[in-house]
C-alpha cells in the first residue's frame, strides 16, 4: 500500500504529529481485512484497492453556527493547533485499519458546547469529495459539557462521476445530563465508497441520538459503537437506508451498557431493489455491573426486487439477569395485503408500492433530529423508487 508511508503522514500535517505517526505505524502493521473475518462478513472489502487512491484534503463547509457553540476546523494541512486542543487525542487509537488511517490523516472539526448551554439551531457540516481518486479522512468531535445541548448534521456529497473513498469518524462525548443529536447523511455518487465509524460515550443521565440516512455511494459501511458509562444514561440509534442498482449498505452496531440503569434503543429500516444488497449486524452488550438496564434493537428490511438481497443478524451478550432486552429483525417483500388494499381503491400498482415504502420509512423520518429535513429526504427516496426496477 504505497500511499501509507511515514513520509506521507508527515507531509500532510504538523498537527498532533505523535498521534498521527503512531496511528500510521499501527496501520502499516495491520493486515488488510478480508471477508473471512466475522467483522467483515458479507462485505465487499475484497474489491477495494487502497493503492489506487491518494490522501487528499477534505473539502468541508460549516453553516448554522450560533451563540453557545464553538466550532474549530483543523485541516490536515494546518501548521498548528489551538493550545486548548493539544491533548484532544491523548490515548486515542483506532480499532481497525481504517480508523487508524483516519487518525493518521484526519481533517478535524471540533464542536464544543460549554456547560449549561443550549445551542439553538443545528450546525450543518458538508464534506464534498470532488477529486477523482481522492481518499478523504474527516473526523468530527462533538464535545458536549455538563447539561448542554447541541444538534449536528453531517453530510457527505460527491458527483456520480467521481471515484473517491471517504473514511470518516464521529467521536461524540456526552457529559453528565448533556443532550447530543447527530444526523449523518450519505449523498455520495455512484462510484464513491464510504467506510466510517461512529463512536459515542455517554455519562450519567446523558442522552445521545445517532441518526443515519444512507442513500448514496457504491459501497457504504458504517460501524457504530454507543457506550454508556454513567448511571441513567440513554442512547438511541436510528437509520434509514435505501440501495438500488448495484449499491450495498453495510451496518454494524454495538449498544454497550457499562453502568446501571442505562437505556438504549435502536431502529434501523432499509430497502433494497434491483440487485442491491444490505447487511445489518447488531450487538447488545450488557456488562455485569449494568443492573436495571434496558436495551431494544429492531431491524426491518424490504426487498423490492427478485435480485435484491438483505441480511439481518441481531445478537445479545448479557452478563446479568436484572435487565430488560429484546431484539427483532425481518427481511421480506412488501405485504401483499397492503398493496391489494391500495390497488382495490384504484391506486396504480407503482404508486401503491411507492406509498407503502414511504410509509415504511416514516417511523424513522419522524425521529430525525432536524424535522425539516424529512420532506426532502422523502423526495430522494421517492426518486430512487422511480429509477429502480419493478419488484
Amino acid at each position: 500500500m504505497p500511499v501509507l508511508t511515514p513520509d506521507t503522514a508527515r507531509s500532510t500535517s504538523n498537527t498532533w504529529p505523535q498521534v498521527r505517526e503512531a496511528a500510521l505505524e499501527r496501520a502499516t502493521a495491520l493486515p488488510f481485512p478480508t471477508a473471512d473475518e466475522e467483522i467483515w462478513r458479507y462485505s465487499r472489502i475484497a474489491e477495494l484497492d487502497l493503492a489506487s487512491f491518494h490522501p487528499a484534503a477534505t473539502v468541508s463547509t460549516i453553516t448554522g453556527v450560533s451563540e453557545g457553540a464553538r466550532v474549530t476546523h483543523v485541516p490536515a494541512s494546518a501548521a498548528s493547533v489551538d493550545a486548548s486542543l493539544t491533548n484532544l487525542f491523548d490515548g486515542a487509537r483506532g480499532n481497525d485499519l481504517f480508523s487508524e488511517l483516519n487518525l493518521a490523516h484526519m481533517d478535524v472539526i471540533v464542536v464544543s458546547v460549554a456547560r449549561n448551554t443550549v445551542v439553538s439551531q443545528p450546525i450543518v457540516i458538508t464534506h464534498t469529495a470532488d477529486v477523482d481518486g481522492a481518499m478523504c479522512f474527516p473526523r468530527l468531535v462533538i464535545d458536549a459539557a455538563e447539561n448542554s445541548e447541541v444538534t449536528v448534521v453531517e453530510r457527505f456529497v460527491s458527483a456520480d462521476g467521481v471515484r473517491s473513498l471517504v473514511v470518516p469518524v464521529l467521536d461524540a462525548r456526552t457529559a453528565q445530563a448533556a443532550r447530543v443529536r447527530y444526523l449523518g447523511i450519505n449523498e455520495l455518487g455512484t462510484e464513491s465508497w464510504l467506510i466510517g465509524q461512529h463512536q459515542s460515550v455517554g455519562q450519567r443521565d446523558s442522552d445521545t441520538l445517532l441518526a443515519t440516512v444512507a442513500l448514496g455511494g457504491d459501497y457504504a459501511r458504517v460501524s457504530t459503537s454507543a457506550r454508556l458509562e454513567g448511571q441513567g444514561g440513554n442512547t438511541r440509534q436510528v437509520a434509514l437506508y435505501f440501495a438500488g442498482g448495484t449499491q450495498m449498505h453495510d451496518f454494524r452496531t454495538l449498544q454497550e451498557h457499562a453502568a446501571p440503569r442505562t437505556t438504549s434503543d435502536l431502529l434501523f429500516k432499509g430497502a433494497v431493489q434491483d440487485t442491491a444488497k444490505s447487511v445489518y449486524t447488531g450487538l447488545i452488550k450488557i456488562h455485569k455491573n449494568a443492573k436495571g438496564s434496558a436495551a431494544f434493537q429492531t431491524n426491518r428490511n424490504l426487498t423490492l426486487s427478485h435480485g435484491a438481497w438483505a441480511e439481518s443478524v441481531p445478537n445479545l451478550d448479557i452478563e446479568t439477569n436484572d435487565v430488560k432486552c429484546s431484539h427483532a429483525s425481518t427481511v421480506g417483500p412488501i405485504d401483499e395485503d397492503q398493496l391489494f388494499y391500495l390497488e382495490s381503491r384504484g391506486v396504480n400498482p407503482d404508486v401503491a408500492q411507492r406509498l407503502v415504502v414511504l410509509g415504511f420509512f416514516d417511523e424513522v423520518l419522524a425521529q430525525l433530529p432536524v424535522g425539516d429535513l424529512a420532506a426532502p429526504l422523502r423526495r430522494q427516496v421517492a426518486a430512487k423508487l422511480s429509477i429502480g426496477g419493478a419488484s
